[in-house]
């Protein structure tokens, strides 16, 4: 139960990283919660498919498999993510819930449970170095006004979408016009059902292809994925919303945008402008807030959010990775995240061995 590193969190920023760890001769571990790897792709919504192509959707040492100009579903990165798993021979434990992190003696204490899937059992590990790779999508964030919806009004949050069968036939109000707002928005309408989109302003809308190239092809040969986000254009793309792929002008033809909600008072849904709607369904597609109820170290801020700088804290030895903008603009996106890995890869390795380095890629 010692290692050097123990890497919180089997996605795609814990297996890139645990690439680059095992090449290295470290000891280490991945520390996941679900049942299989990739299972937090596998319970995403039936027809979420990637905006990027399959040519960079590849992490470190395995290149996607399949049409590198398509576009794969969900669990087709799922499948790829386990896979990629079991061909490097990363030390994967499942269904392993960490409760607590906390430092001792010098290194860290990290005490898990699992009883999801076996019976209840707890272990402690210890380690060097922990890399928090959990990912910035952990507790639904939804108004505090949803609570005055009256029960008969069919509500859940976007993370716990599927398909359109969860919600009754007729209106659905969408709150909130990120990517994931208007594809819900977008799928729901072919379904007959009446859709309205809350929002208080529309993002920047792009199409999947410009002049014949997917824009991810403009993007990664315009070096947009390397993007930082203290650099002056950083900061003027992190401050806006950008809509892929969905025809936004097509979209407002087969439904209604209205203002932002603002309240809820039985079945009734108020706007900024004081106008009520009255839907049968309520999406709230309105983000997430970080969440790290087990980290027993003095790293996160007010709002519950890490203070890291390109994924370093000022704990020694604890780490964070796969953050959105924690290097560039790709940091958080599948086919980038592996840049930001061998970059921290680097880092522990020579950290726990000084004559070592990552040297090959």
């Amino acid at each position: 139960m010692n290692h050097d590193t123990l890497i919180i969190g089997g996605g795609q920023a814990g297996l890139a990283l645990g690439y680059h760890l095992r090449r290295a001769g470290l000891r280490f571990a991945v520390l996941d919660a679900h049942r299989r790897v990739g299972d937090a792709w596998r319970h995403r919504w039936d027809s979420l498919t990637l905006f990027t192509p399959r040519r960079y959707d590849g992490l470190p040492g395995l290149p996607f498999p399949g049409d590198p100009d398509g576009h794969p579903g969900k669990d087709e990165v799922a499948d790829y993510l386990e896979a990629y798993a079991e061909r490097f021979a990363l030390p994967v434990r499942l269904g392993c819930h960490v409760t607590a992190v906390r430092p001792e003696g010098g290194r860290f204490l990290v005490e898990t449970s699992a009883g999801a899937y076996t019976a209840t059992y707890t272990a402690t590990y210890t380690a060097a170095q922990v890399v928090v790779a959990a990912g910035a999508f952990h507790t639904p964030r939804t108004p505090a006004f949803a609570s005055g919806l009256d029960p008969h009004v069919t509500q859940l949050h976007s993370s716990r979408y599927r398909r359109p069968e969860q919600l009754p036939m007729g209106e659905i109000l969408v709150v909130g016009a990120g990517n994931t707002g208007v594809q819900i928005a977008e799928e729901l309408a072919g379904t007959g059902r009446r859709v309205r989109l809350s929002v208080s302003s529309m993002g920047r809308a792009l199409p999947q292809r410009v002049l014949g190239r997917d824009l991810f092809w403009w993007f990664s040969h315009l070096g947009f994925m390397g993007l930082r986000g203290d650099s002056r254009i950083g900061r003027r793309v992190r401050s806006s919303e950008l809509i892929i792929g969905t025809d936004v002008k097509r979209l407002l033809r087969r439904v209604e945008r209205v203002n932002r909600a603002v309240d809820a008072e039985g079945r009734d849904v108020v706007l900024a402008d004081g106008r009520r709607v009255r839907p049968d369904g309520v999406v709230w597609a309105t983000g997430f807030r970080p969440h790290y109820p087990w980290l027993h170290v003095p790293v996160l801020d007010e709002q519950g959010a890490p203070v890291q700088r390109e994924g370093v804290t000022a704990w020694p030895g604890l780490y964070f990775l796969g953050l959105p903008w924690q290097r560039a603009r790709g940091s958080s996106v599948l086919g980038w995240v592996g840049r930001d890995a061998r970059a921290l890869a680097d880092r522990l390795i020579t950290t726990s061995d000084p004559g070592k380095t990552l040297i090959s890629p």
